[in-house]
């Protein structure tokens, strides 16, 4: 079985916060994109977000695998979408902080020519993605300051990369369980709509088919109600739903280690409480 990458695996780093942060950024709120830096060994993520991480660690000590689960899974849809699918063009909303093997990397490895648009709300994920997010020289990487909600902003600026008469790939990795039931529908169905016929939908997000998760979750949430970081664990069938209307990519929507396995992959974690998928628009 081989061994874990290491970039998956947690290593000491310097805290964010013994620099000062960049302009702009509240230390003082945790944010989904830090926290999930911290779990994934990062250094871009200050003690508020350390804070909230060791919580959800404490009493859920395999929201590492599911953090790793999400990141692995994104690279091998990515991966499908550009060498079997033919898709050159991405959308990656909430993208937050670069690690490693993101979105272009992945894309721009299979097909240099590969355009990708970036976006996020976040000043460090900005920060960040301008500095480190280059792209080949025969494709694009571009990034769009804008919230999960404005859907509008988000396809105006996008256009402006991508080509809205050919297809397009839009991945929702972990966001939609930062919206309301009523609100992660909306931006699916809004930002699909403006696609074109053979464009892709990617979501992964995470289940509530864990008690301790969930229990987690709810006091996590219950801590958070006045600006931090509050997450919806949800069914698979409710996922599911999201996908109306589209074509299932096989398997389809299952747990994220087990959406295409790497032929050599390690067996998959017992405790991941995280569904991934693709479909495409007819």
């Amino acid at each position: 079985m081989p061994d874990t990458p290491g970039w998956m695996k947690p290593t000491p780093t310097e805290p964010a916060d013994s620099n000062q942060p960049p302009p702009g950024i509240d230390t003082s709120v945790p944010h989904s994109a830090r926290v999930w830096n911290y779990w994934l060994g990062g250094k871009d993520n200050f003690t508020v977000d350390r804070m909230v991480g060791d919580q959800f660690r404490e009493n859920f000590p395999a929201i590492v695998d599911n953090a790793r689960a999400f990141r692995l899974f994104l690279g091998r849809a990515v991966r499908y979408l550009a060498a079997d699918a033919g898709i050159r063009q991405f959308l990656d909303v909430g993208t937050g902080l670069p690690t490693v093997d993101n979105t272009h990397e992945v894309a721009q490895r299979v097909a240099p020519e590969s355009r990708i648009v970036y976006v996020d709300d976040d000043p460090l994920v900005l920060v960040h993605a301008r500095a480190l997010l280059t792209s080949t020289p025969e494709g694009t990487t571009t990034y769009v300051d804008a919230d999960v909600h404005d859907t509008d902003t988000i396809v105006r600026a996008a256009q402006e990369s991508l080509d809205f008469q050919q297809p397009i790939a839009l991945i929702l990795s972990g966001i939609l369980g930062h919206l309301d039931d009523h609100d992660a529908r909306s931006v699916v169905r809004r930002l699909m709509s403006a696609l074109p016929s053979g464009s892709h939908l990617v979501v992964c997000d995470g289940t509530n088919t864990s008690e301790a998760l969930n229990a987690v979750q709810q006091m996590h949430n219950e801590q958070n109600q006045d600006g931090g970081v509050v997450y919806h664990l949800r069914s698979m069938e409710w996922i599911a739903e999201l996908f109306d209307g589209l074509e299932w990519v096989e398997p389809g929507l299952v747990r994220c280690p087990e959406w295409r396995p790497e032929p050599d992959a390690p067996a998959p974690v017992a405790d991941v409480h995280a569904a991934g998928g693709v479909g495409r628009k007819p």
